[in-house]
């Protein structure tokens, strides 16, 4: 396949898990995740995997309806490493009643059956 078909199929990831979280689907947006072995590193640490990054988002962004915000992901810049292999770096934005949060998301994508998934997952907020 062709690099701008790849590029393509990751984006639509981003937007799925996007649109995932924005009605407030947790497993829908670490369905963009590889389970169970993400590597995700977030303020400072690094977290146990999957299971541990979404009892992670249910406890802090889940709440109550809407609590967990409008998430927008721009700027995307995508390079190819391989066939089965992408670096994707990306502005984010979350807008939500408990405090806003910016920042840039760096990600290892990996193809796994056929799929596009997020093997490694950096997030490096802004500090205001």
């Amino acid at each position: 396949m062709s690099d701008t078909i790849e590029k393509d199929a990751i984006r639509d990831v981003i937007a799925q898990m996007q649109a995932a979280w924005n009605r407030a689907d947790f497993h829908g947006y670490m369905a963009g995740f590889a389970n169970p072995d993400v590597t995700f590193v977030s303020r400072g640490k690094i977290q146990k995997d999957w299971q541990a990054t979404l009892d992670h988002y249910i406890a802090d962004y889940g709440g109550s309806p809407g609590s967990q915000g409008e998430l927008a992901f721009t700027n995307i810049r995508i390079e190819m490493l391989a066939p089965d292999a992408a670096q994707l770096i990306s502005d984010y934005k979350l807008v939500r009643p408990a405090g806003n949060q910016t920042g840039v998301n760096t990600r290892l994508m990996r193809k796994r059956d056929g799929r596009w998934v997020i093997a490694l997952n950096h997030v490096s907020q802004i500090e205001r």
